[in-house]
C-alpha cells in the first residue's frame, strides 16, 4: 500500500512514511497468516507506537480500514 501525507492527516517526512508502510505491510502479512485476532486499528496503533510513529487516531483508523479493504480483496 502506498501512503501519502494527505492520507495521514499530518505532514511527515519520507522516513516516517517508509516506516508506516513497513508496519502496514507487516500487519497485512500477519492478517493473511491468521496472526491478528484483535481489532486492526488497535494492532496498528500499537505497532506504530512501537516503531516510534505517532499518528492521530483518525489516521490510524483510516489506515486500518485501508488494510482491511486490501486484505479482503
Amino acid at each position: 500500500m502506498s501512503i501519502h501525507n494527505e492520507d495521514l492527516h499530518v505532514a511527515l517526512d519520507d522516513d516516517r512514511i517508509e516506516t508506516i508502510e513497513h508496519v502496514v505491510a507487516e500487519v497485512e502479512d500477519d492478517i493473511h497468516h491468521g496472526k491478528v485476532s484483535d481489532d486492526v486499528s488497535h494492532v496498528l496503533a500499537l505497532r506504530l507506537e512501537a516503531a516510534g510513529v505517532s499518528l492521530p487516531p483518525e489516521a490510524v483508523d483510516d489506515l486500518a480500514e485501508a488494510i482491511e479493504s486490501d486484505v479482503s480483496l
